[in-house]
């Protein structure tokens, strides 16, 4: 299969706005085993001037010496190069990693470094994918074909985060499709094709893609046609995105406006009215997040070393502390949080009878059962260190598990932060990396929220991106760097507005004289008004003999079941 060209003879290049001049999509194309034949194939279908540079990794013997560029040479039309340190990043050009290496870039150009992991641990495709985000973002395209393990998984759900391009070989296509399934299994990809039939697709993609300028307005007439798919999604899904940034969401719709080449924002709502199936995609796309255990240790290091040791100290015995992980994810910072007490609780008061009870809370219910497993893969010897691997899970043919230990004291459930009640009477809360999706006026509503929710003098955590804006008098700062505050003692309010119907507050309150209730024939129907008139929340009452009463809120009915 030949790939599109222009008159020219080039294939058609991704378009760009005004401050992207000079730049041009990066591809990371990552496999292990079975990974040459797949390489071969999608290579062999890539002219030789497609605009975009290649970056080849592959799981590499460390004692031998690197043949494959020479091997691929042979089938691509694209100079192929070993990478060497240092070395600049060109269009039209294929680099492949030389074996023992690990390798990053930034601003365009790729460094080498000397793998820290042990042998067998290496994630050089993770590795490499995260760095390519973070520095290329929208022209950062990732691509997993045939190999063993689950190299590239993570990598590839943080290259979505930054709005990059995911491709996957079709597992059926590939001669060992653990990885391709993982990633299937990590984030929603973009494309997923045989290896011989990827550079087509991802020509045509990059030919249809949309790019948005940010922080510019929307114009009107886009405007309508993305209330209207809030609109949709809400009906669909039950979940309100118009305090959303505008711009993120956008720029995810034009994204499935790619994947189905649709030019008009307004056809793309006609489309979702048609297709259901597809509006569950949209918001699985919305939800994408990205998590790790002990995420940012900076965090975590003041955690264990300050923070929880301040919340444990002068406890009485029998405490149960109270703790909330808004927006999760699948799991890992919440099981973190119970590690990192875990043993603080054990250093500083090994013998005292206090507890925590961890609260961890997302939108997206797929997430919530994978936390609730609690099994992670084989990467996460990366993220963990040996001794808390050894100390907090167990080894399966599937990877790690959590241990009962840690499992109990957390509790996972889907919940909407904007439309739920929240987890009150909390000693730490951690919010990371949530509140940057959201408007003004909705962090503003959140932070009052977490301030209502939070004892006073206890902790909150945000994201490494996220400030307390105009709510900055209600928290102490800790660390203003690892956004670590702590409630502070006042007397002011902060300002709650619209929030969801099953939210109170208790306030002081004038009490109405009651009205004469008329005299009435029937007892019943007096019973009836004198319950709902003050015991309105359903009520249930347990006798020695088994009887029970059931106030209910359906007006003029009193149940007595035997």
């Amino acid at each position: 299969m030949k790939p599109p060209k222009t008159e020219s003879g080039t294939v058609l290049k991704v378009k760009t706005s005004d401050s992207d001049v000079g730049k041009f999509p990066i591809v990371c194309i990552g496999a292990s085993a079975g990974g040459l034949d797949a390489f071969e194939q999608f290579l062999g279908n890539v002219p030789e001037n497609s605009g975009m540079a290649y970056i080849i990794i592959q799981h590499l013997d460390p004692t031998q010496q690197g043949m494959l560029p020479e091997l691929l040479q042979r089938i691509c039309r694209m100079q192929v190069s070993q990478v060497k340190d240092r070395m600049t990043v060109k269009p039209n050009k294929v680099y492949v990693i030389p074996p023992n290496k690990s390798m990053s870039i930034l601003k365009g150009v790729l460094y080498l470094f000397d793998p820290i992991e042990t042998r067998g641990l290496r994630l050089p495709i993770d590795f490499f994918l995260n760095s390519l985000a973070d520095d290329q973002k929208e022209y950062g395209v990732g691509v997993i074909l045939s190999g063993m393990g689950s190299d590239g998984s993570t990598g590839v759900r943080g290259l979505k985060h930054k709005n990059g391009i995911v491709l996957i070989q079709e597992p059926s296509d590939a001669k060992y499709d653990s990885m391709p399934r993982n990633a299937m299994d990590s984030t929603l990809a973009d494309i997923v094709a045989p290896a011989n039939e990827l550079p087509v697709k991802l020509f045509e993609y990059l030919k249809h893609t949309h790019v948005v300028a940010l922080d510019t307005d929307i114009e009107i007439k886009d405007q309508s046609a993305l209330d209207k798919i809030i609109i949709i999604l809400r009906a669909q899904t039950g979940n309100d995105f118009s305090l959303y940034k505008k711009n993120t969401i956008y720029r995810r719709i034009e994204r499935r406006m790619d994947v189905h080449k649709i030019e008009k924002i307004a056809t793309y709502v006609g489309f979702l009215q048609e297709n259901p199936k597809e509006v569950d995609i949209l918001f699985r796309e919305l939800l994408i997040g990205v998590t790790n255990f002990f995420r940012d240790p900076a965090v975590w290091e003041m955690l264990e070393e300050m923070v929880l040791p301040d919340m444990i100290k002068n406890q009485p015995e029998g405490t149960i502390l109270r703790a909330w992980v808004a927006g999760c994810s699948t799991g890992e910072e919440a099981y973190s949080l119970a590690i990192i007490f875990k043993e603080v609780l054990e250093r500083n008061n090994p013998h005292g009878d206090i507890s925590i009870q961890i609260f961890a809370t997302d939108l997206d219910n797929d997430a919530i059962e994978t936390a609730r497993k609690g099994l992670f893969s084989d990467k996460i010897s990366t993220e963990v260190s040996a001794k808390r691997l050894a100390r907090f899970f167990y080894a399966t043919e599937d990877g790690y598990r959590i241990n009962n230990e840690i499992r109990e004291m957390v509790v996972f459930a889907k919940h909407n932060i904007i439309l739920h009640p929240p987890f009150t009477k909390l000693d730490i809360l951690t919010c990371r990396n949530l509140l940057i999706y959201m408007d003004a006026e909705l962090q503003k509503k959140l932070l009052g929220l977490f301030y209502y929710s939070i004892n006073p003098e206890g902790y909150m955590v945000l994201g490494s991106a996220e400030t307390l804006g105009n709510q900055s008098h209600f928290f102490d700062s800790l660390d203003n760097k690892l956004k670590i505050y702590k409630r502070n003692i006042t007397n002011q309010t902060p300002e709650l507005f619209d929030f969801p119907s099953s939210f109170s507050r208790t306030k002081p309150t004038n009490v109405e004289p009651l009205i004469p209730v008329k005299a009435t024939s029937s007892i019943q129907t007096l019973a009836d008004q004198l319950l709902l008139q003050h015991f309105s929340p359903p009520g249930v009452l347990v006798t020695d003999k088994v009887i029970l009463f059931t106030s209910v809120a359906v007006p003029g009915n009193i149940w007595n079941l035997r």
